[in-house]
């Protein structure tokens, strides 16, 4: 598995556990953040590591170069002095260098290529992260607003519940039965000092024998009175 993969791997494992433990999805999305800034990190480390490798491939391979356009001089030197054993030997050694040199260059075109995609797949990764950090706040400007809405939805379903409304109606009714209640008692005391003045005389449409009787009715009970007062003393 490559490094990019096992990164990918680890967010996806990290974004999982995370997703189950959720309380707070604003702490959730900033956590995922941090833990893909790390992770990246640490896969540019290894990203760097493979480039000082491919540089230390590419040196490698220009040193056996070098090494067998040497030993091919000294074979070049050793045939203009007569001396084929040397020539031999030299041919040999720049044989090798020659060989390593081709190996050494086939394993670092390879490791170019495989860490030029890795450059390629880290770029990516960090545009990824980058755009995951703009959406973030996105993410979390949407998730207040759903909480808002929620909080709105309770309050309007709490003030539209009927049984408040109507208890609210009752009570209106009740009041309105009692001030009704009180203005008919006003209204009846009132026709009866009107009713009792006319019989006293006092208002027209009363007669004198009702006048008598009133006044008669009046006496008698101050009798009673004094009656009662010389009983009791």
């Amino acid at each position: 598995m490559g490094i990019i993969d096992r990164l990918s791997t680890l967010i996806r494992s990290n974004i999982n556990d995370l997703i189950s433990k959720a309380e707070n999805p604003q702490k959730v999305l900033e956590q995922l953040i941090v833990d893909m800034r790390n992770q990246l990190a640490k896969a540019k480390q290894q990203v760097a590591a493979a480039i000082a490798d491919e540089k230390r491939l590419s040196a490698q391979a220009e040193q056996e170069k070098k090494l067998s356009e040497d030993w091919e001089k000294r074979a070049v030197l050793a045939v203009q002095e007569g001396r084929d054993d040397l020539a031999k030997q030299a041919l040999l050694r720049y044989n090798e260098h020659v060989q390593g040199a081709v190996q050494l260059q086939e394993t670092w075109v390879k490791h170019r290529e495989e860490t030029d995609r890795l450059k390629a797949s880290l770029r990516q990764l960090n545009d990824k992260i980058e755009e995951a950090k703009r959406k973030k706040n996105i993410l979390i400007a949407r998730q207040k607003r759903a909480e808002a809405h929620k909080r709105i939805q309770e309050t309007m379903g709490a003030i539209s519940d009927k049984s408040a409304f109507e208890t609210f109606e009752r009570m209106a009714e009740q009041i309105e039965h009692e001030e009704r209640k009180g203005i008919e008692v006003k209204a009846n005391a009132d026709e009866q000092l009107l009713a009792l003045k006319r019989k006293m005389g006092l208002l027209p449409g009363g007669t004198q024998e009702q006048a008598r009787a009133l006044g008669k009715g009046a006496k008698d009970a101050e009798l009673l009175e004094d009656d009662d007062a010389e009983q009791k003393s």
